[in-house]
């Protein structure tokens, strides 16, 4: 951006939430034409949302409906990352508030996204469809370090979920807590966790607890992105979705609902959609303009 170029409109929404008051903030500038990698990054640093999402020209190809398509990249405050969901989530909303619900094509480093959105009752609720997502399991001494970091004895994790790295756009460690109050005591070292994270290129650690069948409860330490952790991660549930799928946690089609952000005071809700026959994994949320 050059000096003598006006700074872009700079939105604020929240993701997988109907109230500024929960969810997982994002910032959204829909025309970033004029911003480099480095304005970008320092918008995204100055706002100190876990991640924020910028839009510009789509690349030749991508298809999609005229004017609803888009590149999208995502900067948390500290680094560029291949795909963030809740991002995602809060521009398909903020772009449907200016031209109305329906489809949208958004271009990112981990693949083409589509995204619908629609409106009810003065509600607009976006859904996204991941990549082709994959797992692969953890080394044990990597395994040993994360718990470690974390301060998890590993009695505490449960043994019905296996520990792995699940991929729907960016890597996720997923590891399940026996109990609640497992996940709801999170204090971690966060240099340690920050440089496992980076060895193993993780963007977030996907800690969950299964209440009942289909329901859910996570948290997602963030460290990497500079962020202590998320209050509601897209990117992670798509993850989570493709990691119990494949597991044979749960039926091949089936609906999840994911609770985040209660331990902040954030409460969101993720729903994570699985359909037969169809690898990827559809996440649908709540939008809502901050301010």
């Amino acid at each position: 951006m050059t000096t003598n170029a006006p700074r872009p409109e700079v939105l604020r929404y929240t993701a997988f939430s109907s109230t500024p008051a929960g969810g997982n903030p994002a910032g959204v500038v829909l025309d970033a034409s004029a911003l480099d990698d480095s304005d970008m990054l320092a918008i995204a640093a100055d706002l100190g949302y876990s991640e924020s999402a910028f839009l510009t020209a789509p690349p030749q190809g991508l298809g999609g409906p005229a004017g609803r398509a888009f590149t999208i990249r995502y900067f948390s405050p500290k680094a560029e990352v291949p795909f963030c969901g809740h991002a995602t989530i809060a521009t398909a909303v903020a772009l449907a508030e200016r031209t109305g619900p329906g489809e949208l094509v958004f271009a990112t480093r981990a693949g083409t996204v589509p995204v619908e959105v629609t409106e009810a009752g003065g509600t607009v609720r976006a859904t996204l469809t991941s990549v082709e997502p994959h797992t692969e399991e953890i080394a044990g001494a990597d395994l040993a370090e994360a718990l470690a970091a974390l301060d998890w004895p590993a009695a505490d994790l449960d043994p019905d979920f296996p520990p792995r790295i699940a991929f729907a756009g960016a890597r996720h460690l997923v590891l399940a807590a026996a109990t609640r109050a497992r996940l709801t005591d999170l204090a971690y070292d966060f240099a340690r966790l920050e440089a496992l994270m980076h060895r193993l290129d993780l963007t977030t650690l996907q800690l969950v607890w299964r209440e009942s069948a289909t329901v859910f409860h996570v948290r997602d330490p963030f460290p990497v992105g500079g962020v202590v952790e998320d209050p509601a991660t897209g990117a992670a549930a798509a993850a989570f979705g493709a990691y119990v799928r494949e597991l044979g946690l749960v039926p091949e089609e089936a609906v999840l609902t994911l609770h985040q952000g209660e331990d902040l005071g954030r409460p969101g809700e993720l729903t994570v959609t699985l359909r037969a026959r169809d690898p990827r994994i559809r996440v649908s949320g709540t939008g809502a303009r901050i301010g």
